[in-house]
């Protein structure tokens, strides 16, 4: 059964949360999203977990600020560093005491990184690390696939969404949304294409505001803790890529598993960036296996 919260950012931003099972767990898991999605890009993860552990797991679960459920950020505010913050509340309010399995997704991978950083006191308690689709820098050398066009494209697709977003209401844009389908089929997925998986990220693109999707990718381009990643030595870590993504490519899951003493790459033939979507079954056995050596250990 799922509790539903509203939490509160450092800089009063309300946020939407959901946990399940027991408060008292010995190991929690949270799983933070991509950037222009939700909560609910985990759903596979979500009902993989409750079957595996029932309530014996707490399991958390959010959207960002600027995303979903929770409240618009200004643009200014659309920092990784924010979002670092933002788990850190996260888990004070819904996990306090007990070890912590953290699994992030692009930009929710690099907010886990920002830890030792912004809060350094909750590295002590990571028990595992599942990396999924993400990047620890170097963001603004991505070619998008394309040598030649795709710098351009890469500073332009946000600009577009962005404006479309100032523009057309999500209600119109929801009738007619080729362009966002097409950045979902063209650049975030691989092979195969499930229609299901597609639509759902295509309608939380769709529900993004315009800062989300501005804000977010001129931070995106500074993004750089490679170093900051020493602190996570020897934490049981997994870094999860698809040979397909074009926007965090393989040689960023080899450069972020070099910087973690002990980590493992796994390479997903075929998949895009999606991979909580894509390669549903294979995230959620990692995360299985995550919790079940957490929960040995304890």
């Amino acid at each position: 059964m799922s509790t539903t919260h509203a939490l509160r950012t450092h800089d009063g931003l309300r946020i939407h949360a959901t946990s399940y099972g027991r408060e008292d767990a010995e190991v929690t898991v949270v799983l933070a999203h991509c950037w222009t999605a939700d909560e609910e890009l985990w759903h596979y993860q979500v009902r993989d977990l409750l079957d595996r552990f029932g309530s014996d797991v707490r399991l958390v679960t959010w959207d960002a600020r600027g995303h979903g459920r929770s409240e618009a950020s200004p643009e200014a505010a659309c920092t990784v560093a924010n979002l670092g913050h933002d788990l850190g509340m996260v888990v004070d309010a819904l996990a306090p005491t007990g070890r912590l399995v953290l699994a992030g997704h692009s930009i929710g991978g690099m907010t886990i990184m920002t830890l030792p950083e912004v809060r350094s006191d909750l590295v002590e308690r990571v028990a595992g690390l599942v990396f999924v689709a993400t990047s620890s820098g170097r963001l603004d050398t991505v070619t998008l696939g394309l040598p030649e066009m795709g710098p351009f494209l890469r500073a332009r697709l946000p600009r577009m969404l962005s404006t479309r977003a100032r523009l057309i209401s999500r209600a119109e844009r929801r009738r007619t949304p080729s362009t966002e389908r097409w950045v979902v089929n063209k650049f975030l997925m691989g092979k195969p294409l499930r229609l299901r998986d597609a639509g759902l990220a295509v309608d939380q693109l769709i529900c993004c505001p315009p800062a989300t999707m501005s804000g977010f990718y001129r931070d995106l381009m500074k993004h750089e803790r490679t170093t900051d990643l020493a602190a996570y030595d020897d934490v049981p870590t997994v870094v999860l890529v698809g040979s397909a993504d074009l926007l965090t490519p393989p040689h960023h899951a080899r450069r972020l598993a070099s910087a973690v003493h002990g980590a493992r790459m796994l390479v997903l033939p075929g998949a895009g960036h999606y991979l909580p979507l894509e390669r549903e079954q294979v995230v959620s056995e990692q995360l299985v296996a995550m919790v079940e050596g957490a929960l040995a250990r304890a």
